[in-house]
């Protein structure tokens, strides 16, 4: 096993551990709005935008130059936050999650994206300290999850996992976070090589990603999810150019309206709105971006919008999962003020199972929850400040 891998999984970076993803939901519904013919270029002589990201791969330390200066959450913060009814719910959601496994490691969905809700599944587990080839209670159902992954690529595009790149993105983000505690870190690698391949190759000329993988259109979730799933990989050691990251800030910028301080679904198109906002300010966030200015709009377009939005916000979980990670990363008080009250709701969805949901959507809704609920446990390294 690699120790450098269990170093990094159990650290907290500079103030506190974690802002989670995947990363998720809306994700699964593919419902867009029209597509425009043809995605905005960018201008040839556009600066780059921002500082190299930094590779943290195996065997080097995490250069705290690059984190940002948050204050931590401290002992009686997170004690708080994570009152035991909170704790009680969470034990009972992976209860739910390790008896609706599949036989063959996989979560079933309604709209056949298994590999999706696999991934998603399976970084829930982990951001409650769990991991492959470990004793019980979720050792076994995270090993067989990650086997279930390093299938997905055969008799499809090489290095592809899923049906489409938000499912892809997902998987490769578990994958990073799983390799070095398996017994096959050589395959997990190797197919973690071929998924950000991948990514790379499916990139379009504006710096975004959409659905297909290949170059094409672009939207912000979908960029958001590639952003997400390339920092995971580089920072398990996966080689990602600088260009590559550098285009996808550009594409996420380019989303960004100043007048309402959110981010549109695409580049020049569309209003902004709350979940889209919250994918986009996390992602930038994820590449050390959190003094840009769109990041800072978006964090107060979401703060604005939360009276709102906690009722009622479309592709809900999807928005208030990205959401709460965006008040992870914006600091220790935005956090205390956001958390009790998406904590709250989500605890008064929890069914007697241990479910947040039903039907063939129960494990991602489950999974979207705990992992929202997770959040200040903080052991999946890929999310941490």
């Amino acid at each position: 096993m690699n120790n450098t891998r269990i170093r990094i999984l159990l650290c907290t970076v500079g103030s506190a551990a974690i802002g989670l993803a995947l990363l998720a939901p809306a994700i699964f519904a593919q419902t867009d709005p029209a597509k425009p013919s043809d995605a905005p270029k960018p201008s040839a002589d556009e600066r780059d935008l921002g500082a190299k990201f930094i590779d943290r791969g195996p065997g080097k330390e995490v250069d705290k130059l690059a984190q940002p200066s948050l204050d931590a959450l401290d002992d009686a913060d997170t004690s708080a936050l994570l009152d035991r009814r909170t704790e009680a719910a969470i034990q009972r959601g992976l209860q739910f999650l390790k008896s609706s496994q599949g036989k063959d490691g996989r979560w079933e969905a309604d709209d056949g994206n298994t590999v999706g809700f696999t991934a998603f599944s399976m970084i829930a587990l982990m951001l409650n300290g769990h991991a492959p080839n470990k004793k019980q209670p979720y050792g076994e159902t995270l090993t067989k999850a990650v086997n279930a992954l390093l299938k997905e690529p055969e008799g499809q595009v090489t290095g592809y996992m899923g049906s489409n790149m938000y499912a892809h993105g997902l998987a490769t983000l578990a994958l990073s976070e799983a390799w070095g505690q398996t017994d096959k870190d050589d395959k997990v690698q190797e197919t973690l090589k071929a998924a950000v391949k991948v990514i790379l190759r499916a990139q379009n000329e504006a710096g975004g990603w959409r659905y297909d993988p290949q170059p094409g259109s672009a939207d912000v979730s979908v960029t958001a999810m590639q952003v997400v799933a390339l920092a995971a990989a580089r920072q398990a050691g996966i080689f990602v150019p600088d260009e590559t990251i550098n285009r996808a800030v550009r594409y996420v910028n380019m989303c960004h309206q100043t007048s309402r301080g959110g981010f549109s679904y695409m580049a020049g198109l569309g209003d902004s709105g709350f979940s889209r906002t919250a994918a986009a300010t996390f992602s930038l966030m994820m590449l050390g971006r959190h003094e840009f200015k769109e990041v800072k709009d978006g964090v107060r377009f979401l703060q604005k919008e939360a009276p709102e939005a906690l009722k009622n916000a479309d592709h809900y979980m999807y928005g208030h999962y990205y959401a709460a990670l965006v008040m992870y990363q914006a600091g220790s008080q935005e956090f205390k003020d956001w958390y009790p009250r998406i904590r709250d709701i989500m605890l008064s969805r929890q069914a007697a199972n241990g479910s947040f949901g039903s039907g063939g959507r129960s494990a991602y809704d489950t999974a979207t929850a705990l992992i929202i609920l997770s959040i200040p446990y903080g052991y999946v390294p890929a999310y941490q400040r």
